[in-house]
């Protein structure tokens, strides 16, 4: 016989304020039911308050190891370092006794102009998907719980806890919400975090079909949802909607106790919550008795660092550099690094390395001098440009450290172009006249555009925000001990008006129209073949790669597996990033030319070769269905292309589906078109067609015209046909529908 006390069952009181927070960073605790979870700002470092402390206290924060933000972790299309980055962080959380990590950020780069892009991965939901899968299943493996956020179409800083993001549903499904879904499926995340906007006029932490019919239903989740800090419009309906947790607490409780006691909120709602956030205390279990193996995570955190340098140019050989040849590095940002965002994920470092104390520990192959050239500030500084020039011209090589000041980007505003500072450019062109060799490294949390300026460089590396080791991996770079192996996740555009978001960024009104639809980012420029400065997926190396071989099995019409050979043709090992895309031949733009549905990436000593193996779906080559709310896989032929980057196609196959042999059902207002192209109706109609003698004398355009009109307009035009007939032609049709339904022919 059991001894235990039976546990009392909580009061209305209790369970209602479990669904508000007992402060900035923790949960309201119910006595022997639900203990207090810590929470934690962590994307790319653990940003532990001290004591209670206030979530705006940036800076304030506990030493933890502050990793490459999510623009640079993204750009290494390294799924094994990104669990492991997780993992770190899932270490680091739990020796500092925090429950959940705030992260990963999995919003879309829609536009480059967003303040808040340094925190995301991608323009591409399945790169997206990729990366923060992994740092969830690193985090989680720690006995820590991960927060996917910002869900969902969180797109841009402007207006951002008013603004509607207005989006049609088949854009929802193939952009901005595969990624959240993937991530939802296969790693379980212990939360997920709504964000401030409004997703076609309603708020995200009130929306029922968004945290209840998609997420809980549809995907299967059965985490608990906590809101944004501030995000929180109305308690009632947030709570009735499916959001578990308000954060931080505004002291409103009670509302959900009257609405409970007036009739207006269901008591189980809350049962729910209770149940929802037991599920997570029940996953997470933190331990403040081991070490945050800070010391390990340092060069983790370098060795990150290096694979995001994304090389754009390098033309006669200026990289690596020379050893033994003089270097003066220009540029404030060599001294004072930019390695973080601003906002919420600003975090304090264990330590920091900038790239000219990096310098100086292999200062006998690689003799530098220095000078800033220009202030952080913005402040006009003529003497520091002259000093810098009279530098670059005494020495063989000039490294310039230009990029982005922190008051440029950051959470809570949007930027307005994509321009870096005319002081630095103008430096730069200085600095060309008179230097033999030009080497510019950039630090920019977003897309800056490159193309005003590029032909002053002779090489150019995209270095990103890097995180507090970001300085020594520049140097390992730039100095040849590592190859570059970073590339890009976003398109640099040649300028800001190319972009597809460009007339629709960042809206008025309080609504932002998504008006490109499916043709974000690649999607765009490629499908149009608009120029760009540097495309999806590009970057170059210290050696050189080929591609061969191809193949592609399986024969199911569900599932292929596309092999092929990748060597490494140059003299330097290096790592290549290999690229799978799918396409189909169209008449017109209905879907993106190419898009990526695989990759890998590939460590090759020279000559070496490696087979890749990557996976395609029905999934990758279905489309959404808004219509009939599915996903549609039609029947027909798909290319299949791998390559270096989107526009970098090496080989391409065919594969042919069955499709998913689905048959929609047909309605008097369908239109003839519809009929004709309809498996069962596109006969019966014929049949009928054949037997109205009026038709025959119809001319043949006039007939194409009548294709797009509803079937029962045919009553209304003197050819012998009567609403009645065309609703007996409707249930006729159904029925054999249905009937090849029950045989397993088609699906519907």
């Amino acid at each position: 016989m059991s001894t235990e006390t039976p546990r009392s069952e909580p009061d209305l009181a209790a369970k209602a304020s479990a669904t508000s927070g007992s402060g900035v960073w923790h949960s309201t605790p119910i006595p022997g039911v639900l203990r207090r979870l810590h929470l934690a700002d962590g994307p790319h470092g653990i940003r532990q308050q001290p004591e209670e402390g206030d979530h705006l206290g940036i800076g304030d924060s506990v030493p933890a190891t502050c990793f490459p933000p999510a623009v640079a972790l993204g750009s290494t299309w390294n799924v094994d370092l990104a669990r492991r980055v997780g993992t770190a962080l899932g270490t680091e959380a739990s020796a500092m006794g925090v429950d959940v990590v705030l992260g990963p950020g999995m919003n879309i780069k829609r536009s480059p102009l967003c303040g808040r892009n340094f925190e995301y991965v991608s323009e591409d939901p399945h790169v997206t998907a990729r990366i923060a899968a992994a740092l969830v299943e690193g985090i989680q493996s720690e006995g820590v719980g991960a927060c996917v956020k910002h869900f969902a179409a969180n797109n841009q800083e402007t207006d951002r806890m008013r603004s509607s993001s207005d989006v049609d549903e088949r854009t929802l499904r193939e952009i901005y919400l595969p990624a959240f879904e993937e991530v939802i499926r296969t790693t379980d995340p212990a939360m997920v975090m709504c964000s401030y906007n409004r997703l076609n006029g309603v708020y995200t932490s009130q929306d029922p079909w968004l945290l209840t019919t998609l997420l809980r239903d549809e995907w299967g989740y059965q985490g608990a949802v906590v809101s944004d800090w501030g995000a929180v419009v109305d308690r009632v309906e947030a709570v009735r909607a499916g959001l578990d947790l308000e954060m931080p607490p505004t002291g409103t409780d009670d509302r959900i106790v009257d609405a409970v006691n007036r009739g207006e909120l269901d008591a189980s709602v809350l049962d729910t919550v209770v149940e929802r956030l037991g599920r997570v205390q029940e996953r997470v279990a933190t331990d403040t008795s081991r070490s945050p193996e800070h010391e390990k995570h340092q060069a983790l955190a370098r060795g990150a660092a290096a694979e995001a340098l994304v090389l754009l140019k390098n033309e006669g050989g200026a990289l690596p550099l020379t050893p033994g040849r003089s270097v003066a590095v220009v540029g404030e940002f060599a001294r004072s690094p930019r390695y973080q965002g601003g906002g919420s994920s600003h975090m304090v470092p264990t330590r920091l390395t900038s790239a000219l104390a990096a310098f100086s520990e292999v200062a006998e192959e690689f003799p530098v001098r220095f000078a800033p050239g220009f202030t952080l500030d913005g402040t006009a500084s003529p003497e520091l440009a002259d000093e810098a020039v009279a530098l670059a011209e005494g020495s063989d090589t000039t490294v310039l450290f230009l990029g982005l000041p922190d008051a440029l980007e950051s959470e809570g505003f949007d930027r307005t172009d994509i321009d870096l500072p005319a002081d630095q450019v103008e430096l730069l062109a200085r600095v060309r006249r008179v230097s033999e060799r030009v080497v510019v490294v950039l630090s920019n949390g977003g897309v800056v555009s490159v193309a005003d300026w590029r032909g002053d460089a002779d090489a150019v590396v995209e270095g990103w925000l890097l995180g507090q080791e970001g300085g020594a991996a520049t140097v390992d770079v730039l100095t040849g001990a590592v190859s570059p192996s970073g590339r890009l996740t976003e398109t640099i555009p040649l300028r800001l008006s190319d972009h597809a978001s460009y007339l629709n960024f960042p809206g008025e009104h309080g609504h932002v129209r998504y008006g490109e639809g499916v043709f974000v980012g690649y999607r765009y420029f490629d499908t149009l073949e608009r120029p760009v400065a540097y495309p999806f997926g590009f970057g170059l190396t210290y050696t050189t790669f080929a591609y061969s071989d191809l193949e592609v099995s399986g024969d199911d019409g569900e599932a292929w597996t596309v092999a092929f050979t990748v060597t490494n043709t140059g003299a330097r090992a290096g790592q290549e990033v290999a690229q799978l895309y799918t396409g189909s031949a169209q008449g017109y733009p209905t879907r993106p030319v190419r898009e990526l549905r695989g990759f890998a990436k590939v460590a090759l000593e020279p000559g070496e070769s490696a087979r890749v193996e990557l996976a395609v779906s029905g999934r990758d080559l279905s489309t959404w269905d808004a219509e009939h709310h599915r996903w549609s896989l039609a029947e027909g032929s798909y290319t299949v292309s791998v390559g270096a980057s989107s526009r970098d196609i090496r080989s391409s196959a065919e594969i042919v589906s069955g499709g998913d042999r689905f048959v929609p059902p047909l309605t008097r207002r369908s239109t003839i078109e519809d009929w004709r192209a309809n498996a069962i109706g596109g006969p019966v109609l014929a049949e009928v067609q054949a037997g109205v003698e009026e038709l025959d004398s119809v001319p043949e355009e006039l007939l194409r015209m009548a294709d797009s009109m509803p079937i029962v307009a045919l009553s209304t035009f003197g050819l012998g046909v009567t609403e009645e007939m065309v609703d007996l032609l409707v249930a006729d049709v159904e029925a054999r529908r249905q009937a090849a339904i029950e045989r397993g022919e088609i699906t519907g």
